[in-house]
């Protein structure tokens, strides 16, 4: 049995040295391909753009200056209808208007004459003084007082005429400026009070926009912006045309604690029609040392990956500074450039992993 065992454990090991020892390795993987794009520094000019509603510069309510009924209602103040500055809308009965300017108009007759009897009563006094070589006592021995008080009477008569005019003149409602009728309130025959609303008319001639921007975008613009203009686009991309900027900053807005600008469009386009909202572009300050990177290169999570001298992906969360259509513009990393940056991240990618670059061009 000894010698069975050994002769067993003899040709187990004459086997084992006759075996090769050979394990199964699978090749290397092939570095995966990423398109990059090669961006330097650049300097650029700031572009913030922001959202607005237009509104028109002049919007009121147009009210009756006095009561009387509506004799004639003109096709101007119809809804819809545009309107010039000074056209008629409404005319309001006149009689008693008209017998009111009657009454101051013989008021102010009657303290005209009043003044001259006071004026001639004074200068017989003085002649008379003169005659007699002697000086006046008083000024009531020469009737100076009453010459003063029909002096007040006149100024007051002439006032209370030019108040019953103007009231007239109230009974013919005209547009304080051109613009559009959205609205009319009253109608033919109908009698209204002082203080009434009769129509809403909306200017057309001026608009006006106010813009909200962050206290970051406020600091790139080129101050100060008051007389500058920022570019006034619709919401499809068409440029309308361009906005004078009025005044900006000097206070928060309580709600956003933003800072609000304003802006003005004189002789605006057709195409520009009040209560639209429209992009307003403003062109800020010259930025040195910054990148225009594609919008698709930045990921989800907010980095912008790069590929480094060794073909390894690096990442960096970016400062953004502002955004175009097609592109953002950041501070530049640290670093000499250019850099290799990656045109379509995927949430694969791993810091440090090796890649094959693929460089394209880009205009931004």
């Amino acid at each position: 049995m000894s010698l069975t065992f050994l002769a067993t454990v003899l040709v187990i090991l004459s086997e084992a040295e006759n075996t090769a020892d050979v394990s199964r390795t699978e090749p290397p993987r092939a570095a995966p391909v990423v398109t990059v794009h090669e961006i330097g520094f650049k300097e650029v000019n700031a572009t913030i753009s922001a959202y607005a509603e237009l509104r028109p510069h002049w919007d009121a309510d147009i009210r009756s200056a006095v009561s009387g009924r509506i004799l004639e209602v003109y096709d101007e103040a119809l809804a819809g209808a545009r309107v010039q500055k000074g056209a008629r809308l409404f005319s309001i009965e006149k009689t008693q208007f008209q017998t009111t300017v009657a009454s101051a108009e013989l008021s102010l007759e009657d303290a005209r004459l009043a003044l001259l009897r006071a004026q001639n009563s004074m200068a017989v006094a003085l002649r008379q003084f003169e005659r007699d070589g002697t000086k006046p006592p008083t000024d009531l021995a020469i009737h100076l007082p009453q010459v003063r008080i029909a002096e007040r009477t006149v100024a007051s008569a002439k006032a209370q005429l030019q108040a019953a005019q103007r009231e007239l003149e109230n009974t013919e409602i005209t547009a304080p400026f051109s613009g559009f009728v959205t609205k009319r309130s009253a109608s033919l025959g109908q009698t209204v009070n002082a203080g009434e609303t009769l129509v809403h008319l909306s200017d057309d001639r001026q608009f006006e926009l106010m813009v909200e921007l962050s206290q970051a975008d406020w600091e790139l613009l080129d101050h100060p912006i008051a007389g500058k203009t920022a570019e006034v686009f619709h919401r499809d991309g068409r440029l309308l045309g361009q906005a004078r900027i009025r005044q900006g900053g000097g206070f928060l807005d309580k709600a956003t604690r933003q800072v609000r600008v304003f802006l003005e469009v004189r002789n605006p386009s057709e195409a520009m029609l009040a209560g639209d909202f429209l992009k307003v572009v403003f062109h800020g300050r010259s930025i040195s040392n910054t990148l225009a990177i594609p919008e698709a290169a930045l990921s989800r999570a907010g980095y912008v990956w790069m590929v480094d001298r060794k073909n390894q992906l690096r990442r960096f969360r970016p400062d953004i500074l502002f955004r175009t259509e097609n592109a953002i513009s950041v501070f530049a990393p640290q670093g000499s450039g250019p850099w290799n940056i990656v045109k379509t991240p995927l949430a694969s990618f791993l810091p440090g992993q090796r890649v094959t670059p693929q460089r394209v061009r880009v205009e931004l």
